[in-house]
Formats: C-alpha cells, sequence, structure tokens
C-alpha cells in the first residue's frame, strides 16, 4: 500500500501543471475578472452585472426585495459554476495525459528503469488509472471550492460597503451541503468514465506511435461507416445510439458529471438547465447521483473499462519499444 502511494505521489508530482496548476489559474482568472467587473462597475456608477453562473445585479435585487432563499440558490448556482468550468479543462488534461501515460516512458526509454524497480505492472497502470479518476478530480474541486469562497468573500465586502448585509444572503446559501455533495459525484464520475480511462490507456500501452490518432480516428471511423452502411440501406446501429453509448463513452467519458442526463453528450445542457432551475441540491442529491449505479450503460461501462485496463496491464508487461 505504500508503494502504490508513492506511485500515486509520482503520479502527482510529473504532472502537477495539468492537476493542480491548471485548475488554480482557470479560478483565479474567473475571481479576477469578477472583481474587474464589480471595480468597473463602481468606478463608473454603472448597474453591477457581473455573472459567474448568475448576475450579481440580479442577486442584489433578491436581497433588496426580500427574496433572500432565491439569492441564496442564486450563489449555489455561482459555487457550481466555479466547479463547472475547470471540468472542462480537466477533460483536455485527463486526456492527453492518459494518452501518454504509458507511451511517454517508453519513447524516451524510461520505462527500462521503472522496470528496474520493486514496482509491478499492474501497480503502475493502476496509478495512473487512480490519478485519473479521483486525484485530479478531486484537487480541481478542492481549488474551485477554496475560489469560491474568496468569491463570497469579495461579494460580502462588496455588499457590506452597500448597506446590505451579507450575512442573511450568506446564510440562504449551501455551500457546505454543495460541497459534500459534489465530493460524492466523484466515484460516480470515475464509475462513468472508466471506459474513457481503459481505452486511451490501452492505446497508450500498445501503439508504437501516435496513440492519439488511434484512439481518436477509429471510433469516428466507426461512427462513419455506420452511418455510410445507413445511408445505403443496409442493416446499421442506431446513430444515437453509437454516438452516445460507444463514441462518447470512449472518448468523453472523463468529463465530470458527463452521467448528467440522457445521454453522454447533454451534460452541458443538464448543467445548464440545472443552474437556471436553481434545483442545484436536488439535482446533485446522493440518491440522484447514485441512482446511476443500478443502469445497464453504468455496468457495462465499467466491467469494459475493467476489461481494458487489465489489456492494458498484460501490454505494459509485453511492449517497451516504440517507433521512435
Amino acid at each position: 500500500m505504500n508503494t502504490f502511494s508513492w506511485l500515486l505521489k509520482r503520479e502527482y508530482w510529473e504532472h502537477r501543471g495539468g492537476f493542480f496548476w491548471t485548475p488554480f489559474w482557470i479560478s483565479a482568472t474567473i475571481l479576477l475578472f469578477t472583481l474587474l467587473g464589480i471595480i468597473w462597475a463602481e468606478v463608473y456608477a454603472s448597474r453591477i452585472n457581473v455573472q459567474v453562473g448568475v448576475s450579481l445585479e440580479s442577486i442584489t435585487q433578491m436581497v433588496s426585495s426580500g427574496q433572500i432563499a432565491q439569492a441564496g440558490r442564486a450563489l449555489d448556482a455561482a459555487y457550481v459554476s466555479f466547479a463547472i468550468v475547470p471540468c472542462i479543462a480537466l477533460f483536455f488534461v485527463l486526456f492527453f495525459y492518459l494518452l501518454g501515460a504509458l507511451y511517454d516512458d517508453r519513447r524516451d526509454r524510461s520505462v527500462l528503469f521503472w522496470k528496474s524497480l520493486p514496482v509491478g505492472d499492474t501497480a503502475t497502470v493502476l496509478s495512473k488509472a487512480v490519478s485519473a479518476m479521483f486525484v485530479a478530480p478531486l484537487i480541481a474541486l478542492l481549488v474551485s471550492t477554496i475560489a469560491f469562497a474568496l468569491f463570497l468573500v469579495v461579494i460580502g465586502t462588496w455588499a457590506a460597503l452597500h448597506g446590505i448585509n451579507p450575512l442573511p444572503l450568506l446564510a440562504a446559501s449551501h455551500p457546505f451541503s454543495l460541497f459534500g455533495r459534489m465530493l460524492l459525484t466523484i466515484p460516480a464520475d470515475a464509475a462513468w468514465a472508466l471506459p474513457t480511462i481503459g481505452w486511451l490507456l490501452f492505446w497508450s500501452a500498445f501503439v508504437r506511435s501516435k496513440p492519439f490518432l488511434w484512439a481518436v480516428i477509429l471510433p469516428v471511423l466507426i461512427f462513419v461507416a455506420n452511418t455510410w452502411v445507413g445511408a445505403l440501406g443496409l442493416p446499421n446501429i442506431d446513430r444515437s445510439v453509437l454516438a452516445n453509448d460507444v463514441l462518447a463513452r470512449l472518448l468523453f467519458g472523463i468529463v465530470p458529471g458527463s452521467w448528467l442526463g440522457d445521454g453522454a453528450f447533454s451534460w452541458l445542457g443538464r448543467n445548464a438547465a440545472m443552474l437556471q432551475s436553481g434545483s442545484v441540491l436536488d439535482s446533485l442529491s446522493p440518491a440522484t447521483v447514485y441512482a446511476r449505479f443500478a443502469t445497464a450503460p453504468m455496468w457495462i461501462g465499467i466491467l469494459a473499462g475493467a476489461a481494458m485496463i487489465g489489456a492494458a496491464i498484460w501490454m505494459r508487461g509485453r511492449r517497451i519499444e516504440t517507433a521512435s
């Protein structure tokens, strides 16, 4: 167990730029633009229309009219927005991290050094899978939560300077409950992401060059060929099924929250609807999140992902060369 923890630390140390600094700078940029928007509005005596998931002007109007509960839900939506934006960047970080996880050390021949250590291929591959499933999403959530806490300080200070008591507003929001519920979504995200993780790790371990092309073009070609077969009037797989249950699960399953909605490509629309409706807490309730484990697509994906990770472990033990 101690060896595995050191492997996880190694993954973090080697990829700290993607795991930590990417969500850090994104969250810092959101905070900076929020602060600049408030300063701009104050300097020009204009309306406060800064928007991070919700307009500060609308929050002010809600507080002024006594709609404290609605203002609290608006802050909840802002918290989720702080978490969603780094998720988009996290997808790209994890996608290329997994593609290079087993390929890069073969390309630079450092695999020979790692194989000389008393660390098995199983532990090595699983450490990379666990880093993508749990370590990177947890760091992104913690960074975005700290950024949201600073956001609350900024708007609380601004409200106090304008004669608005921020305490009832802050008390009407649910940052601790939301943090706990978003924390509980990480295992669901990890299980849903297994097909993508296994797919990318397999090609990272298998190919001698250009893992990106193999991992991306092959499922896209299958989708195009299926569409072409359908155009000829021959029996084919329904395009929506192939897109949402195969293509999206293989390439986009590592997007946090992609299990929301009816298909893997609908997560942005579902999140946008959730923010607009104010049903953030209900949408992220443990019952809603873990109900996904009672569905066939979740378990089919888990089994397929585990099989592909097993194949990546097998290939890791047998292939150390690349074309370069």
